[in-house]
């Protein structure tokens, strides 16, 4: 309780004690402050939220504004990681509390109580409580790095998650920078990958990103902030490794988006106590420099670059020798897998583009269908706009069998001069805009019935701008 604020004290306690109308009334009215700084908004598949105000503040908000949507996806995310992992929600409530939380910034603990006080005030009775909430959060290096480790699994396969590129100076039309990313992922929680963050925090730095409900980073990841950083990445391929004593990668990510000025300030806050979970190559662009920046983060290698003129590209590939050789199982020769077939069309696409790259070129890029491998224009898994739910082989590299419904799920591209005003494009539902409808794949698919409860349709939609409240 000492790590929230006097106003969000009150509201508890009245939420306890408020029997009397007087009480009522008094809960009412600091509620009423609380949420008339913040705002929901919903258009073309996505939710838009503006949240502002101290830590427990901007979780309350959190919470109130997408209640109904993080007790969704806590019931969607306790139940694929149990069919996926063998282990229950309550393993991962009890094991991320345990190894996690005491390492998360007493701000971040505060914005995390606060959004369980507002889905709880918003709902009116206890309905999700931090260890819920902690574990939304930290899900993704809980299950995919922290699992493996624990039962000391050899080879493990982290799903690849996304596409990715950055550009800047003679790669570009206009020599700023241009950067665009689509993630991947099970579309029964891709599906709910549809919120646009606008935050204005107490402390630091203004910015906007993707995100899920209830959680405090972007975890894709796609970030602006007000100091002209620009962030995205995708995971290392079969990577391996986890420190229990680091701290968590959600929390350290969104401390980053906050608070760092510089590429280096970014990395730096990334490396320290880096515990392994979520391993990235990260793509950086400092827009006040026109540079951008790689750093490929696993536990024992943390390896960067920085360029002013030039591109990087990222697929769910290690870029570097020692991070490959020392730090994952992935196979460097095998064309036919995912990472490979991708990394070698972004070099096809970016040097084709070499001068004349924009953001309407990333955003079609984004929905591209090429598959390097078979040498023809064919949606699958080895696509930079995946469809493996389309695709009759599945993907080995990430453990998914034909037909399993993962792939491309949304979309977002920004250059220098809308990154200056926070702005960004946006699509929900596959790049390419074609849709996904859970009742007919589901009858041509029966082996993934055990999803019917929570897979759902992704209509097609089209790229949208969405924009930050700006002071």
């Amino acid at each position: 309780m000492k790590r929230l604020t006097t106003l969000l004290i009150v509201i508890l306690a009245l939420c306890i004690e408020g029997c009397t109308s007087s009480g009522r009334k008094k809960e009412a009215q600091i509620r009423e402050k609380i949420l008339s700084v913040a705002s929901r908004s919903e258009k073309n598949g996505w939710i838009y939220v503006h949240l502002t105000g101290n830590p427990s503040e901007i979780g309350f908000q959190h919470g109130w504004l997408l209640a109904n949507e993080i007790l969704d996806l806590k019931g969607a995310m306790a139940m694929i990681n149990e069919k996926q992992t063998g282990k229950d929600w309550n393993f991962y409530r009890e094991e991320s509390m345990r190894l996690l939380w005491n390492g998360v910034p007493e701000e971040y603990q505060a914005e995390i109580e606060g959004i369980v006080a507002g889905v709880n005030a918003k709902k009116g009775h206890e309905s999700i409580d931090r260890k819920d909430v902690l574990a939304m959060n930290s899900i993704l290096e809980m299950s995919w790095y922290y699992v493996p480790y624990l039962e000391k699994i050899k080879n493990p396969n982290p799903p690849g998650h996304c596409s990715a590129f950055a550009a800047t100076g003679s790669w570009t039309k206009d020599g700023r920078i241009v950067m665009a990313h689509n993630s991947w992922g099970d579309f029964l929680i891709g599906e709910r990958w549809n919120i646009i963050f606008d935050i204005v925090p107490e402390k630091g730095f203004h910015f906007i990103m993707d995100g899920l409900p209830g959680v405090i980073d972007s975890g894709d990841d796609f970030s602006i902030n007000s100091q002209g950083l620009i962030v995205t990445e995708t995971t290392i391929g079969g990577f391996f490794g986890f420190d229990t004593t680091g701290v968590a990668e959600f929390a350290r990510a969104r401390k980053a988006v906050q608070y760092a000025s510089s590429i280096k300030e970014w990395m730096d806050i990334m490396i320290e106590k880096n515990n392994g979970g979520y391993a990235n190559d990260w793509l950086v662009g400092d827009n006040k420099t026109g540079e951008i920046g790689r750093l490929e983060l696993g536990l024992k290698h943390h390896i960067s670059e920085i360029k002013k003129d030039g591109y990087l590209i990222g697929a769910n590939f290690p870029v570097y020798k020692e991070t490959t050789v020392d730090e994952t199982s992935f196979d460097t020769t095998d064309m036919s897998s995912s990472p490979n077939a991708r990394r070698g069309r972004w070099e096809q696409l970016i040097k084709d583009y070499q001068g004349r790259i924009d953001v309407d070129a990333a955003m079609k890029f984004m929905g591209d269908h090429y598959d390097t491998y078979l040498h023809q224009d064919k949606a699958s898994s080895r696509s930079l706009c995946g469809h493996n739910d389309t695709d009759d082989k599945g993907c080995a590299a990430f453990g998914w069998a034909a037909f399993y419904p993962d792939g491309a799920i949304q979309a977002k591209a920004t250059d220098g001069t809308l990154a200056t005003e926070l702005k960004l494009w946006a699509i929900m539902g596959r790049p390419c805009g074609e849709p996904f409808l859970a009742g007919p794949f589901l009858a041509a698919h029966p082996e993934f019935i055990w999803q019917k409860d929570y897979l759902r349709d992704m209509p097609g939609q089209k790229w949208t701008l969405f924009e930050a409240q700006m002071k």
